[in-house]
């Protein structure tokens, strides 16, 4: 028999808004037909974490901007995507199942790095808990890829079988 001083203490229940946030969500990507430079497919979000693909076609991309308290890991599934930092700096190209991080207030800025093919980018956002995302645009954010970004969701109801 163990020892009591030995087991751990039983934690309290969560509070409902707590509770809801931990609750599972389910989620099947499937490339959407995207007809402007830029589409983004929601995967799932939590009070800290955000899961996205990002489809970049020609004409996409986006500015040079940093987040005050998002660190970001990008993961290339289809394509070439190219960062760039500050002074438009090459940061790296990357290809599939290749990528990178941006931590918080870094700057930074991407692009599909081959011409007339979509890039598929998915994105994995952790925040600061309690924390207001605060985007900073470094340099304007045209807004042509703020107007024309096509919006998707990815969430079903039930787990895939």
């Amino acid at each position: 028999m163990p020892d009591e001083a030995m087991l751990p203490e039983k934690e309290e229940p969560l509070d409902p808004d707590v509770q809801r946030i931990r609750k599972s969500t389910y989620f099947r990507y499937e490339k959407p037909d995207v007809t402007s430079p830029k589409g983004t497919v929601k995967l799932a979000q939590t009070d800290i974490l955000k899961t996205a693909v990002q489809i970049v076609r020609d004409g996409g991309g986006n500015n040079l901007h940093s987040h005050a308290v998002t660190d970001t890991c990008w993961m290339v599934l289809k394509g070439r995507a190219r960062f760039y930092g500050e002074d438009n700096e090459i940061i790296g190209e990357f290809g599939p199942y290749e990528g990178l991080t941006t931590p918080r207030g870094m700057a930074y800025w991407f692009e599909s790095a081959i011409e007339g093919e979509d890039l598929e980018l998915l994105q994995m956002a952790a925040k600061l808990r309690g924390e207001k995302d605060i985007r900073t645009n470094h340099n304007p954010r045209p807004v042509k890829m703020k107007k024309e970004l096509q919006r998707f969701s990815a969430k079903i109801d039930e787990p895939p079988k």
